[in-house]
């Protein structure tokens, strides 16, 4: 007994300490606030009314805006689309589509989760590390173009 309980210390002991511990890069403030704000910006000159949410690597909200009479529920649709994609690794809009093929869909019964296009996962690489949603724009689609000039105007941030 006591020789495996030495072996298990053993085998403890030879790995290094850096293989125990995960690196990885997070989403900035100062990045975080440049996607939200491109993309409030250019839904605002399209005449959209919205509310930005940008998530990080765990689905934490790092920067959340509500436009200029934005309706009040933008403000949860944002934040919900933000983590669906981040969780998912996808955009939230092929979740939408995943649920109108298959109604059964689990994924639409956890909680934060919606069905709705309009948030684009934030990549470093093949990496996600957060995500960007939007709500208020006459169709997800509109909303989803807002979030990938978000994405456009902050690429120069996430290389």
């Amino acid at each position: 007994m006591r020789a495996l309980a030495l072996a298990a210390l053993a085998a403890t002991a030879a790995v290094p300490a850096q293989a125990q511990l995960l690196d990885h890069k997070d989403l900035s403030l100062a990045a975080a606030l440049a996607i939200a704000t491109a993309a409030a910006d250019t839904c605002k000159a399209n005449g959209y009314r919205v509310s930005v949410a940008v998530v990080g690597r765990t689905g934490e909200i790092i920067v959340h805006l509500r436009g200029d009479d934005a309706s009040p529920h933008t403000m949860e649709n944002s934040r919900r689309k933000a983590y669906t994609a981040r969780t998912f690794r996808v955009p939230s809009g092929e979740i939408a589509q995943r649920y109108k093929n298959d109604p059964s869909f689990f994924a639409v019964h956890l909680s934060g989760v919606i069905p709705a296009q309009g948030a684009l996962p934030i990549k470093l690489g093949d990496e996600v590390i957060g995500a960007v949603g939007v709500s208020g724009s006459p169709g997800g689609d509109k909303d989803e173009a807002c979030a990938k000039a978000g994405l456009d105007k902050a690429a120069d941030r996430l290389k």
